[in-house]
């Protein structure tokens, strides 16, 4: 029997990334297709060649599949927002999925509250359903919970645990492409704060996360450039000349922040193209969070 319709009057949408991971999307879109809530899905595909968009058109034929030419990593979440004309959006990744009920509690939440943009879900991993670490991390936020909110501020997220409200995450430009993969939350998180919009844990949503593989070794690289990348993005000069120097020194002896400064060189006369200052309020909150977290 086929997954019943998506519900054209549905206010969340789903929009999966997804690259040659066809039986891990197959199992995702399962688990999304059978929600009581029957979201639209887009999954926009990075240039598989495993023969995944004709797969999930033969097994899920109500689902959108938005094929790209080549890999856009997180770009792709761009594109599948463009084309979702739902108010908010869901992300997952392909081996995550939405808890029956979290999508309609997003929904009543972002309707709730006007401005806010984006709601940060507890996760839940693997068959037994283990609470990720994030979930503390993010419910231990210093910046307090503001009035009408349903959890702290917060300026970071996981990607496949997200729900946003699709005219914030378009104005802002979603996610950027000097980025790419790694730590690229964090400055989606402070664009839609510097624009006036609560990103905020919402700890009544739960995204399930079946990782299918272990990190990759390249990832702690990636983080790395990233940090630094956006610290010219959007920080004070000092700060960014001070992420700069640590990545340098670091990379005598360590091998994961060498290849992450051999790749922040070619990319940083692009970050200073765009770079534009945080709001100090907003940097205020940065460094908050950067106080909560130091040692000792």
């Amino acid at each position: 029997m086929p997954p019943p319709s998506p519900d054209p009057t549905a206010p969340v949408g789903v929009v999966i990334a997804t690259m040659n991971r066809a039986p891990t999307l197959l199992t995702t879109l399962e688990k999304l297709t059978t929600l009581p809530e029957r979201p639209p899905v887009v999954v926009v595909d990075n240039g598989s060649d495993d023969g995944t968009a004709t797969l999930v058109a033969e097994r899920f034929p109500a689902v959108r599949v938005l094929a790209l030419p080549v890999n856009r990593g997180p770009l792709a979440r761009n594109e599948g927002a463009r084309l979702l004309t739902t108010p908010y959006i869901a992300f997952s990744d392909d081996d995550s999925w939405w808890a029956p009920g979290a999508l309609a509690t997003a929904a009543a939440l972002l309707d709730a509250g006007p401005r806010v943009g984006l709601l940060a879900a507890r996760v839940a991993v693997g068959q037994d359903l283990a609470p990720d670490p994030i979930n503390d991390a993010l419910a231990a936020s210093p910046l307090g919970t503001a009035p009408g909110l349903p959890g702290p501020a917060v300026l970071g997220f996981l990607g496949c645990a997200a729900v946003v409200r699709r005219s914030a995450f378009l104005a802002v430009g979603g996610y950027h492409p000097l980025l790419w993969i790694g730590g690229e939350e964090t400055l989606l998180a402070y664009d839609l704060t510097a624009a006036g919009w609560h990103v905020c844990h919402a700890p009544q949503l739960t995204a399930v996360h079946h990782p299918a593989e272990a990190p990759r070794p390249h990832r702690v690289a990636h983080m790395r450039r990233n940090e630094t990348l956006t610290a010219w993005l959007r920080r004070p000069v000092p700060v960014a000349l001070r992420q700069t120097w640590r990545l340098a020194r670091d990379a005598r002896a360590d091998h994961a922040a060498r290849r992450a400064f051999g790749q922040l060189l070619p990319r940083l006369p692009g970050a200073l193209r765009a770079r534009r200052r945080l709001p100090a309020a907003v940097e205020a909150q940065v460094r908050r969070l950067e106080a909560a977290d130091a040692p000792g």
